[in-house]
């Protein structure tokens, strides 16, 4: 077999292997025109390479994304250097169907690129390939692992009863809170409240009501938050509240609007009606509280005081003396 012969023969394996091979390959020019279109790339966009051949490349799929996709082309002509781009970064590059078995549910097929130069002989890049890889199982295994992930670190912070936040996590927020204050003295104010005669509720009741009183007074504690509060179920019937930026005359008005939306509550158990209420106590952060523990004692002394001062009232922590409503 004559030289010749030898390179046709390699460049035959070459272009079948182009063909055959399961990863998308592109070629074109510094004019973005078309020059190869492999048989993947034809299976998966539906367009033959005889209808692409010279064709521009924007014009033939407008739907890509034309600037962005430009200038990563622009700089391995310029810097005749490969370019990467990942599915973390962006899911595709051409938005074709998947039609994997194993990641059905994926509407679009996952594809990391590769962009890499092509030297003419003279050295210069005259072309540039786009090799499509589909990573369609990694990038949806991934994505379900971190949904998974997701969903396990929500339980973990998550009471059950309530759907507030767990005590621990609760805790979490208020120690962020506090060191927040140390940091840059933004006010902060904490509320310990709980459900007054709760014990005869569950005596007269049973503690499958008590339950749903629970549950029904942390939903309006919920609608009740901003953003920027955090409320946890502290323990039993109490519960805990940091309200971010904020000091304690306005934290009453914030107590306040709750106690009474819980005192107009109605709960109907078999026939029978009845209304519960709640105590509340605040504590605003000032130097005097050394830690996240004095905090928390000092706003269980203000709502002590609220259950001494005949229960459904809200009572502000003071130092010399506790300041109380109604």
């Amino acid at each position: 077999m004559s030289t010749d012969d030898t390179h046709i023969s390699e460049f035959h394996w070459l272009i079948d292997m182009v063909q055959t091979i399961e990863v998308g390959i592109v070629v074109l020019d510094k004019n973005y025109n078309i020059k190869l279109w492999n048989s993947f790339m034809e299976n998966h966009s539906g367009v033959s390479p005889n209808d692409l051949k010279d064709k521009n490349l924007f014009e033939e799929f407008p739907d890509l994304e034309a600037n962005w996709l430009k200038q990563k082309m622009e700089s391995v002509f310029l810097l005749r250097n490969r370019s990467f781009i990942s599915w973390e970064q962006r899911p595709f590059v051409f938005k074709f169907k998947n039609f994997r078995p194993i990641t059905g549910r994926a509407e679009h097929m996952y594809q990391n690129v590769t962009l890499q130069p092509l030297m003419s002989l003279t050295g210069e890049v005259s072309h540039i390939s786009l090799i499509i890889y589909d990573v369609t199982d990694i990038a949806v295994g991934k994505l379900q692992l971190n949904s998974a992930n997701k969903i396990l670190e929500r339980l973990s912070q998550t009471d059950e009863l309530t759907q507030l936040h767990n005590r621990r996590h609760w805790q979490q927020c208020m120690e962020i809170e506090f060191e927040r204050f140390n940091r840059y003295d933004s006010p902060a104010s904490l509320v310990m409240l709980d459900i007054d005669h709760f014990k005869k509720i569950n005596d007269q009741f049973g503690h499958q009501t008590g339950d749903i009183v629970i549950q029904r007074i942390a939903h309006l504690l919920n609608q009740s938050l901003r953003e920027t509060d955090c409320a946890g179920r502290y323990g039993g019937e109490e519960f805990g509240v940091v309200l971010a930026g904020t000091d304690s005359a306005d934290a009453i008005c914030f107590t306040e609007r709750l106690r009474k939306k819980i005192e107009a509550l109605e709960f109907n158990i078999e026939g029978e009606s009845f209304n519960v209420t709640i105590s509340l106590g605040i504590c605003d952060l000032d130097e005097s509280i050394k830690d996240s523990l004095m905090w928390v004692s000092q706003a269980d002394k203000a709502l002590y005081r609220a259950k001494l001062n005949g229960r459904n009232r809200s009572v502000i922590y003071r130092k010399s003396a506790e300041k109380h409503l109604h």
